[in-house]
């Protein structure tokens, strides 16, 4: 009870007293990520351009957030994580006015590209907390309660950005501009609450940030983004995508042996090395393929009409709605049971439990996909599985590393999550298109084949059950501060 009573008040003296703060600026971020989806149409209407240039959209956006996570997920440890948080909010709200307000296709996908930014907000969040947590005697416990409340914060503002998107959308038809600038007011008021009630960390690394990893990382994960994003693009036969693929690799390994030899890497490799870190980073890229790349098969497999190719549930776009609010929901709960769950096993037994409810969600559309009743139990569990990973991953990757590296280690969740995200968007969006039906009369159909969905599945399946088993080799007391696990190498 004593010990109880202490981290409570460690929650409440430390870190709680910025969570609430911080909750307001992860539902910003869900805003961000649910508001724009129902109007894509209209933005596509108002640029003048066809609907599958909408792609070019979430594309620029992977790619920026890949390139720029690492760097300012480095500066935070270095310089401040709140400074960073800061930053990174301005430069997200300056692009948010730029969508709300830019003339044409190009403006357009510039900006939309820098709001990017908003990705790092999670990794800096958990790395401040867990920074300033430290003085209670379970700050990786504390860590993950407040992971799991940010999360659900996340979750709540993606459902309130779809629903009011939606609503605004036809009160103010016509006027999407005016639509557009409520992310934009959002962000700017989200600069205001962490100016004002966000306190900085402080346990801050100093040294000097490695502008030469920063370039080879850079180029590396340009080159790997891009040749994925071509690749689904214009088709597997691409080979210059190919080689940009290759090319990414090459100097992937370039840099590992270049971060090697450095006294104050831009990423520690050996960190990395470690039987408590490696697992955590390889899971974020597996669960990335499903998080980020199933949600579209799941909407268009959804409105497919069934009489017209054989399989689909022909659903309208309100029930559409409500199958991914199900989803949503269930990521929001999983992310509160989260640390409820560790709380009566240890954090690796949970984090593998919710890495096998994604494996068996995803898995069970194998069989069931016949019903909505069938759909929605489907996304019901892994669902449950996917919020408690959202949580999960960084904090257990903060626990891991030491106090100077917490954003690097956070932040690299997230960039091998993105990572993992174009993996699978270049590849559903491959397999839904070269197995496109033909019509009768012989002209294609929109609808990908019932055998691509089932690829789309399978696939998030295994990494679910991947992730699952990679997790084993965790040691059975990491994260769960009973151990130091983190000495540096």
């Amino acid at each position: 009870m004593k010990m109880r009573l202490a981290g409570k008040t460690g929650l409440l003296g430390g870190a709680g007293a910025i969570v609430g703060f911080l909750f307001l600026v992860e539902m910003t971020s869900g805003i961000l990520q649910g508001y724009y989806t129902p109007l894509l149409t209209d933005i596509a209407r108002h640029l003048g351009i066809h609907d599958a240039d909408v792609n070019w959209f979430e594309a620029a956006q992977l790619l920026v957030s890949a390139l720029v996570v690492p760097a300012l997920a480095k500066l935070g440890d270095m310089i401040g994580h709140r400074r960073i948080l800061l930053i990174s909010t301005a430069l997200t709200a300056l692009a948010s006015w730029g969508v709300a307000l830019a003339p044409d296709f190009w403006t357009f996908l510039i900006a939309w590209a820098f709001q990017g930014f908003y990705v790092v907000w999670l990794p800096l969040e958990i790395a401040l907390i867990y920074s300033r947590s430290q003085r209670s005697e379970d700050p990786a416990g504390l860590t993950r309660r407040a992971a799991g409340i940010l999360v659900a914060g996340l979750e709540l503002g993606v459902i309130l950005g779809a629903l009011s998107s939606g609503m605004l959308g036809e009160v103010l038809a016509g006027k999407l501009w005016l639509t557009l600038m409520i992310p934009a007011i959002c962000v700017s008021l989200c600069f205001v609450v962490i100016w004002r009630g966000v306190p900085e960390s402080p346990t801050r690394a100093g040294g000097r940030l490695d502008g030469n990893g920063l370039l080879l990382i850079s180029f590396a994960l340009l080159l790997i983004t891009a040749g994925l994003t071509f690749m689904r693009i214009n088709g597997p036969g691409t080979w210059w995508a190919w080689l940009a693929i290759l090319l990414g690799m090459v100097v992937l390994y370039v840099f590992t042996r270049y971060e090697l030899h450095q006294d104050d890497p831009l990423v520690d490799i050996r960190l990395l090395r470690q039987p408590s870190m490696w697992p955590v980073q390889l899971t974020a890229f597996l669960f990335g393929v499903s998080v980020l790349g199933a949600q579209a098969p799941l909407s268009t497999f959804a409105r497919t009409k069934p009489e017209e190719v054989g399989y689909g549930l022909g659903l309208g776009s309100g029930l559409v709605s409500i199958l991914i609010g199900v989803y949503v929901l269930s990521l929001l709960v999983g992310a509160l049971i989260f640390p409820l769950a560790v709380r009566r096993s240890t954090p690796r037994i949970t984090l593998i439990g919710a890495a096998l409810l994604v494996g068996l969600g995803y898995l069970l559309f194998l069989p069931l996909h016949a019903t909505l009743w069938q759909l929605m139990l489907n996304m019901l569990i892994a669902g449950l599985g996917s919020g408690a990973l959202v949580a999960a991953l960084p904090s257990a990757a903060a626990a891991a590393a030491p106090l100077t590296q917490t954003g690097m280690a956070t932040g690299l969740t997230n960039a091998t999550k993105t990572l993992g995200g174009s993996f699978a968007s270049c590849v559903f969006g491959i397999a839904l298109a070269s197995q496109a039906l033909q019509a009768v009369e012989g002209q294609s159909q929109t609808a990908g084949s019932l055998s691509g969905y089932l690829l789309v599945w399978a696939v998030c399946g295994v990494t679910g059950i991947l992730s699952a088993i990679v997790l084993f080799f965790v040691p059975k007391l990491a994260f769960s501060g009973t151990i130091q696990l983190h000495e540096k190498v």
